[in-house]
């Protein structure tokens, strides 16, 4: 059947309205949709703006109204099938005349998935895997989550050219640049969740908020987790509330990262932060749980002092841990900084195995 160069631009056009700037990335996926006449112009537009709030399909529906009738719908994700808070959106596509449904992914939940069959049995032409791959880049982690059934997971780690943590007296402040620390803040506001250890809590007491260029917290904040069997003082400051700010914790009672990743997924969670000391990086490298690194190199050595990672078992270097590097970006320095380097590396193979780690 194919597609028309005005449903390939509607893809586009559904892709960016998909990405519109504010738009939650989770636990929903990002959708666009444009209404096409028989011409190939445009009808209405829509898209999805989180949790609990119209399909993207929806939208445009309801923005078009009676002239919804006869229309070809294009759409980056497959109608989905199934009543959650909304309606199905294959439904509704029939139910206003859609004449022609293109989409571009396939919807990888098993809940949801089935739109097009369903709008095939009631005449609507569908075709399917236009600019698929966009789609897909577009809704990676929560693409990885459901077909993986665990969140992803992104470590973050900030060390000097020797590969230290901190000093041999203990002192991290600051390894990283202020231009780093910001971009971690940014990072971090991609999350739904920032990891961290029973270690790290008592050692150095974060807030773990996501903050502003202007240091202040943002309103909606990750999930704060801190991951290991012993007990805390709860007058720790990641178990404080936020004033002004929705800014939850939670103290997972295990040291398996398989077990952590399993209660936040099934807590509709997508993607962690992991920012834990070096015992639970490794520990996370070793299980083959970590899916994205991010470096922060900063020009100094210390020559002593707590390494960046912990032990990964690794006794020879053909079995070194060698993450692919997808992106090198010097990060400017501020006043009395130097530039700090930023390493985005992809896990190319498993590490070792699972492991049960130390608290951290």
């Amino acid at each position: 059947m194919g597609t028309s160069p005005a449903e390939q631009d509607a893809m586009r056009r559904a892709l960016a309205l998909a990405a519109t700037p504010g738009v939650p990335t989770g636990p929903n996926p990002r959708v666009g949709c444009v209404l096409l006449d028989d011409a190939g112009g445009t009808v209405a537009e829509g898209f999805h703006r989180g949790a609990g709030t119209p399909h993207a399909e929806a939208d445009a529906l309801a923005r078009a109204g009676h002239r919804a009738r006869g229309t070809t719908a294009v759409v980056t994700l497959e109608p989905c099938n199934h009543h959650g808070r909304t309606g199905p959106c294959a439904r509704a596509l029939v139910d206003a005349g859609v004449r022609r449904v293109v989409f571009a992914q396939a919807d990888p939940n098993p809940v949801a998935a089935g739109g097009a069959a369903t709008l095939r049995a009631a005449g609507v032409e569908v075709e399917a895997g236009l600019l698929a791959d966009e789609a897909r880049t577009l809704n990676e982690v929560w693409t990885f989550a459901v077909e993986h059934r665990r969140p992803f997971v992104t470590w973050k780690l900030a060390t000097t050219l020797d590969g230290r943590s901190a000093a041999a007296d203990g002192t991290s402040r600051w390894v990283s640049s202020v231009a780093a620390r910001r971009d971690t803040h940014r990072l971090r506001a991609q999350c739904d969740v920032m990891l961290v250890g029973t270690t790290t809590v008592e050692v150095d007491d974060p807030l773990l908020t996501v903050r502003d260029a202007d240091d202040r917290p943002l309103p909606h904040q990750p999930l704060r987790v801190v991951m290991g069997e012993r007990d805390l003082d709860p007058g720790h400051r990641i178990f404080a509330p936020v004033p002004g700010v929705d800014a939850e914790s939670l103290h997972l009672r295990t040291r398996d990262p398989h077990a952590a990743l399993a209660d936040l997924f099934a807590r509709d969670r997508q993607h962690v932060f992991l920012e834990g000391g070096p015992t639970l990086a490794a520990a996370f490298l070793r299980a083959g749980l970590v899916d994205e690194v991010v470096a922060y190199v900063a020009p100094m050595f210390l020559g002593a002092g707590r390494s960046s990672v912990g032990d990964l078992g690794i006794t020879t270097i053909g079995d070194a841990f060698r993450p692919r590097v997808t992106d090198i970006t010097v990060l400017d320095a501020a006043e009395g900084d130097e530039p700090n380097v930023r390493l985005t590396l992809a896990p190319t193979r498993p590490s070792a195995g699972p492991v049960t780690p130390r608290e951290d």
